[in-house]
């Protein structure tokens, strides 16, 4: 069966719990691959400031730390999750690592790319920071690209909360 939604979805928390994507029906969601020693990894500042700005209106930031990109997170995901919270102070959910490309990627990725081609309709993921926006109706709205800055998607955020 084909997914219809995000909400089809499961994965595993930083913690190693089951984590349903269902229980987010109707928020809005930025979905991105994360890696600690990225040139993007100061990003997550930024993603937690949209997190602290939204989160009470219904945005809801899920990390997915993957090592395909340079090994840039070749970290257990305890490491990860103490690195993201010493040096950025995360609190947004973080997801296990993850493979985000290739015949293993997890199956989220493989839809989300589906439903959101990048550049001249390639499918893979790039780099380390590459963002999903998925609507209330758990809908890929737009695919961001690694150079997109968390502050950029302000506008393209408000107005998926606003619907």
């Amino acid at each position: 069966m084909a997914a219809a939604s995000i909400y089809d979805f499961e994965a595993v928390s930083i913690a190693g719990q089951p984590a349903q994507l269902s229980s987010q029906r109707g928020k809005v969601l930025l979905i991105v691959n994360t890696a600690s020693a990225c040139g993007f990894t100061p990003q997550f500042a930024g993603l937690e400031k949209l997190w602290e700005d939204y989160r009470d209106r219904g945005l809801v930031i899920v990390g997915f730390p993957s090592n395909e990109f340079g090994s840039q997170d070749p970290g257990s995901n305890d490491e990860i999750a103490s690195f993201c919270q010493l040096n950025y102070g995360v609190s947004f959910p973080m997801m296990a690592k993850t493979q985000v490309n290739g015949k293993d990627a997890h199956p989220l990725w493989q839809w989300l790319k589906a439903q959101a081609p990048g550049l001249l309709g390639s499918e893979g993921v790039k780099w380390n920071f590459t963002k999903f926006l998925v609507g209330r109706d758990g809908q890929v709205i737009r695919r961001y690209a690694p150079t997109d800055t968390p502050e950029s998607l302000r506008k393209d955020i408000e107005k998926a909360l606003a619907t």
